[in-house]
C-alpha cells in the first residue's frame, strides 16, 4: 500500500484557539484509517481541511501527491464525503436525492442512470427509489446519504461519525457496506468515537485529542501499549479511597496502579490467575469497599485512558462552536 494522502505539520487555529496542534500522518491507499478522538478533539477540523473546505494556518495536505490548496478541484473529484448529520433532502425521492447529487458532482450525462440503479440496489432502497426521503427511517436514510457520497465513485471516501444516531441493528449493517467499499480498494477515511467501531473496521488508528495525535498504530499495536497480559480496572465509590487502594496493589501484589479520576487501572501477568479473588479478599480485610473490580483483555478504551487520561465515553461533549469547522456541506461538513 502506497501513500495515498500525507499531512505534514497541520496546524489549524481559530482566534486563539487551536483545533489542529501541528500534526503530520500518512494514510496509506486501500486502507480504512480510523481518526478517533472526544467532540472537539480536532477530528472533524482535519478532514475540513482534507477536503479543502478550511485553509490550514500551518502545514500542508497532499491527496496523490497534490497539493490540497493548489489542486483544489483535481483532488475534491477524488474524495467523497458523507458528513455527520444526514444529508438528504426530504421532500424529494430517493432517486431524485441521487439524481441531485450525481448532476452536482458532474456524472457524465449517458452514466447517471446507470449509477442512480447501482445506488438503489447497494443501498438496498430499490422498492423505495420513488418514496420520498423524508419518510425513510433513519438507518435507511443514512444508506441513502451513503450511496450519495459514492455518486462520483471517488477513489477516497471520507465519512464523519458514519454511524452517529443508528441503532445497533443497522450500525452493524453500515459496517459491512463500508468493509464492502474497502474489498473493492476504496481508501475510507473515518472519524468515530465508537471504540468498537474503530477496533471492528480500522487497519490503522490515529488517536488524537486537543488536537494532538497521540498514537497511530493497528488496533492491535495500540493495545499493546497498556501490555501484553490483562487489565485490572477497580471503580471507586470514592475518590478519596484511591490512595488505599494503590497501596494495597503495590505492597500486597507488586502491581504499578495508574489512578484515573475515579478508576484504577493496572497491567496483570495472565500468568497470575487467582489474582482477582486475592485482590477482591485483601481489600475486604483492609475493609477497603470498592464499586466493581474486574479483569479483562485491553481495549482502545484503555489505551485512550492511559494516553489521556479519561475514557473516551467518558470526555465532555465540547465542540469548539463558532469556529467555522463545520461549515461545508451542514451547510455543507
Amino acid at each position: 500500500m502506497s501513500g495515498i494522502i500525507e499531512i505534514d505539520h497541520l496546524v489549524k487555529k481559530f482566534e486563539d484557539f487551536t483545533a489542529v496542534d501541528n500534526i503530520s500522518l500518512d494514510i496509506k491507499e486501500g486502507e480504512i484509517f480510523g481518526i478517533l478522538g472526544p467532540n472537539g478533539a480536532g477530528k472533524t477540523t482535519t478532514i475540513n481541511m482534507i477536503l479543502g473546505l478550511l485553509k490550514p494556518t500551518a502545514g500542508k495536505i497532499r491527496v496523490n501527491g497534490m497539493d490540497v490548496n493548489k489542486h483544489h478541484e483535481q483532488t475534491r473529484s477524488m474524495l467523497g464525503f458523507m458528513t455527520q448529520e444526514t444529508v438528504v433532502e426530504g421532500d424529494l425521492t430517493a432517486r431524485d436525492n441521487l439524481w441531485l447529487f450525481a448532476k452536482l458532482y458532474h456524472v457524465p450525462e449517458g452514466e447517471i442512470e446507470g449509477r442512480i440503479k447501482n445506488a438503489l440496489e447497494e443501498s438496498d432502497l430499490m422498492n423505495f427509489s420513488d418514496k420520498k426521503a423524508g419518510t425513510f427511517s433513519g438507518g435507511m436514510q443514512r444508506r441513502l446519504a451513503l450511496v450519495k457520497a459514492m455518486i462520483q465513485r471517488p477513489k477516497i471516501l471520507v465519512l464523519d461519525e458514519p454511524t452517529t444516531g443508528l441503532d445497533v441493528q443497522n450500525r452493524v449493517r453500515m459496517w459491512e457496506s463500508l468493509r464492502e467499499l474497502n474489498r473493492k480498494n476504496m481508501t475510507l477515511i473515518i472519524t468515530t468515537q465508537y471504540l468498537e467501531e474503530a477496533d471492528f473496521l480500522c487497519n490503522r488508528i490515529a488517536i488524537i485529542d486537543h488536537g494532538k495525535i497521540k498514537a497511530i498504530g493497528t488496533p492491535s499495536e495500540l493495545k499493546k501499549m497498556v501490555g501484553t497480559g490483562r487489565i485490572l480496572e477497580i471503580v471507586l465509590n470514592s475518590k478519596e479511597d484511591a490512595g488505599n487502594v494503590v497501596k494495597v496493589l503495590k505492597g500486597s501484589f507488586k502491581l504499578s496502579p495508574d489512578v484515573k479520576g475515579e478508576k484504577i487501572l493496572c497491567p496483570v501477568d495472565s500468568s497470575r490467575s487467582d489474582i482477582l479473588t486475592k485482590i477482591l479478599g485483601e481489600l475486604d480485610r483492609k475493609k477497603l469497599r470498592v464499586a466493581s473490580v474486574n479483569l479483562h483483555m485491553p481495549t482502545l478504551d484503555d489505551v485512550f485512558i492511559k494516553l489521556t487520561g479519561s475514557g473516551l465515553r467518558d470526555t465532555a461533549d465540547n465542540d469548539y462552536q463558532g469556529s467555522g469547522m463545520n461549515l461545508m456541506m451542514r451547510g455543507r461538513r
